[in-house]
């Protein structure tokens, strides 16, 4: 095997590899916005008041 193939097939292997984590990443990261999406539906996630303005979604004190 002369050095231009050995080249070509190593710089393909780890082409490969890095398509490999590229997937694998973008898989998690839709198994994650599905898992949010039916948490969501089903309202067993925590809702977050991260989007929310001040003063809402807190405490109300009703003896005022």
């Amino acid at each position: 095997m002369d050095m231009m193939s050995m080249v070509s097939s190593i710089l393909s292997m780890q082409q490969g590899n890095l398509q490999g984590q590229i997937a694998t990443t973008v898989m998690k990261q839709n198994l994650d916005a599905e898992k949010s999406a039916v948490q969501t539906l089903l309202g067993t996630g925590t809702p977050s008041s991260t989007n929310l303005g001040p003063g809402i979604g807190g405490n109300l004190n009703v003896t005022a």
